[in-house]
């Protein structure tokens, strides 16, 4: 992400969403600045972040270490809530208008998608990862609902 008001935007949802942490370029990706700070809200002071020299490689690290990365791609066939993120999973991003870089777009695990009704092809970077971080949240509790004792699971099916 290059501009300021995105990252801010996207880190305030990300702290909203409880997530462990962010990861950003060192190069070539706004940097964490006073409207970064404000645009956030103050949660850029609550939310860990990294700055990498390569988003690829560090993909391959967090792979490593049991992380499934997710990647929100408008060209992806799946969409985002098909996929069952009660995994440890890291979100990946892409730059305003251009989306994943090729080679990170092929460095994810998994490509998922939000299925657009409208005539605009895609959302704006901070809005599309904080539909996907909330689905990712809504997903996690439902599942510790599931598990906690004396709780029982809906009976009732998916609206049509």
């Amino acid at each position: 992400m290059e501009d300021p008001h995105n990252l801010g935007a996207l880190l305030r949802s990300a702290n909203g969403a409880g997530v462990d942490g962010a990861v950003i370029p060192e190069r070539r990706a706004a940097g964490i600045t006073g409207t970064v700070v404000k645009a956030s809200a103050g949660a850029s002071e609550h939310v860990p972040l990294a700055r990498v020299v390569n988003i690829a490689r560090t993909l391959e690290d967090l792979k490593e270490r049991n992380v499934w990365t997710v990647g929100l791609d408008e060209r992806a066939t799946q969409s985002y809530y098909e996929l069952d993120y009660n995994m440890n999973c890291a979100l990946v991003l892409g730059a305003e208008g251009k989306g994943l870089h090729d080679l990170v777009r092929r460095k994810c695990d998994l490509l998922v998608s939000i299925p657009m009704m409208g005539s605009v092809t895609s959302l704006n970077v901070s809005v599309a990862g904080g539909i996907v971080m909330y689905e990712i949240l809504r997903q996690r509790r439902a599942r510790q609902a599931q598990s906690k004792p004396g709780k029982r699971a809906s009976t009732r099916g998916k609206p049509e």
